[in-house]
């Protein structure tokens, strides 16, 4: 059977691990997420960016 895969934050963090733990979830290594997501929040001004980390910050469960 196929493992299901959940969303944590994760223990490799600088932060809090909130994007190591979205790079755990979709299979990427964390330093290139941590790269797209500073990317994608710079090119958005970084407002949207910073909120929607600390939304996953008090949503995402700690890791195991």
């Amino acid at each position: 059977m196929s493992e299901q895969r959940v969303l944590r934050k994760s223990h490799d963090c600088m932060l809090a691990g909130v994007v190591a733990g979205l790079a755990e979830y979709v299979g990427w290594p964390a330093k290139n997420m941590r790269i797209l997501y500073v990317l994608l929040s710079i090119i958005s001004a970084a407002f949207p960016g910073t909120i929607v980390y600390i939304i996953l910050y008090f949503t995402m469960p700690d890791a195991e």
